[in-house]
């Protein structure tokens, strides 16, 4: 099962919700949202996680980001 990490910023383009919600069958999703941005639609038994306070640090983000197959920054 491929793992992938979409890092999601403010100013992400029009296109990262539609391929984060499409996403390969079976796979693990892991959507971080940094700068206080909104999440983008999330296919069914994805992860989603808030970079800063009260939420993800940055030392969890970079585990996050070594136990990934895939990286994807939008």
């Amino acid at each position: 099962m491929a793992r992938y990490l979409h890092l999601v910023r403010a100013d992400a383009g029009p296109l990262a919700g539609p391929v984060i919600a499409r996403s390969e069958p079976g796979a693990q999703i892991t959507v971080v949202v940094l700068d206080g941005s909104a999440p983008p639609p999330l296919p069914e038994g994805a992860r989603l996680f808030r970079l800063g306070s009260g939420g993800l640090d940055y030392p969890a983000l970079l585990d996050l980001i070594f136990e990934s197959d895939h990286v994807i920054n939008w």
